[in-house]
């Protein structure tokens, strides 16, 4: 079996957990610098490193197929999942709803991981729970995982 990896940018986690990050650090240091009030500066300067925070951890999606699992991991990789292929029952291409929205929700059955769009695979657990991970690739992953699963794509 060949091997499925693919990373989905969250272009628009990145660019508004970006601007947050400069608007706040920049408000906080036009405060601090103009001293006359610094304890004003405190605000802005703490949810700064917050929103650098949740750039460096949600920019992005990577998802890894093997013979064994699927695994996914978002932005730099402090919050991953793998999911052995001997715990899953079947996967199916899905489109979450818009209110569904983005990062890590529970959901109906289930968890919902995603950086972008409305896309998604669904895996069913052999114990009834489900798995949804949100991509921009979704017939590459099915027939991906359901090649490691020893089934056709459908």
């Amino acid at each position: 079996m060949k091997h499925y990896e693919h990373t989905q940018p969250g272009t628009v986690i990145r660019v508004s957990m970006g601007i947050a990050t400069v608007v706040f650090g920049t408000i906080g240091l036009v405060i601090l610098l103009d001293g006359r009030n610094t304890e004003a500066a405190i605000g802005p300067l703490a949810i700064t490193p917050i929103t650098f925070a949740c750039l460096a951890v949600c920019h992005s999606l990577n998802v890894r197929v093997n013979a064994e699992a699927v695994s996914f991991a978002f932005g730099v990789g402090l919050i991953r999942k793998t999911i052995p292929f001997s715990d899953i029952e079947s996967a199916a291409a899905v489109r979450n709803h818009w209110y569904n929205g983005w990062g890590i929700r529970l959901i109906r059955g289930g968890w919902l991981y995603n950086v972008a769009g409305l896309d998604a695979v669904e895996l069913t657990h052999k114990n009834g729970k489900k798995t949804r991970i949100g991509t921009d690739e979704p017939k590459k992953l099915l027939t991906a995982i359901e090649a490691a699963l020893g089934r056709s794509a459908g």
